[in-house]
């Protein structure tokens, strides 16, 4: 007996849902930005570390909820293994508008500036802000979030990689807009 070749790509495509995310997944696009003293800054000398990749603007409204949240959650991965960074996509003339916003929202984030719209394109985020991804210690990508991530989104993800991987793995994308 012959077996149907749409038969077999639906058991594929069941075994690709239930493996973890970071088996279908590249790793992520190379991003060679800087810091808020004007330092360059790359996110493959991240590699050893869980990342939280938030991209942001200074006139985003989702993200004046969101990355005050990120910061309270840094916080309490501060003695792991995790890194929390805020990439704004704000434009080269409104980078001055930074330091008072973080200021004013009270964010102890790493900020790293010079990305665009493109730039969430490329990690698999469209092209609204917020958006987030979560990579492993590789640069892999484990989960995306486009729109204002919630605390749970954030925590399933970076627990399931700072556990081993245990567990069901996280949600591969999230639209929460």
């Amino acid at each position: 007996m012959k077996a149907r070749p749409f038969a077999f790509l639906i058991v594929f495509a069941l075994v690709l849902s239930l493996a973890p995310a970071a088996v279908c997944a590249k790793r992520a696009p190379s991003l060679k930005l800087k810091d808020l003293a004007e330092q360059p800054v790359t996110l493959a000398s991240l590699r050893g570390h869980v990342v939280v990749l938030s991209f942001w603007a200074t006139w985003c409204a989702p993200c004046q909820k969101e990355l005050p949240r990120l910061s309270a959650i840094s916080k309490s991965y501060a003695a792991q293994n995790v890194r929390f960074i805020a990439v704004s996509i704000d434009d080269k003339k409104d980078l001055h508008k930074i330091q008072p916003f973080l200021q004013k929202h009270d964010i102890s984030l790493d900020v790293w500036t010079g990305a665009s719209a493109d730039t969430l394109d490329r990690f698999g985020l469209g092209n609204i802000v917020p958006g987030t991804i979560i990579l492993d210690e590789n640069g892999y990508p484990i989960s995306r979030i486009m729109g204002e991530a919630r605390e749970n989104d954030i925590r399933s993800a970076v627990d399931w990689l700072l556990d081993q991987r245990k567990g069901p793995a996280p949600a591969l994308m999230l639209r929460r807009y």
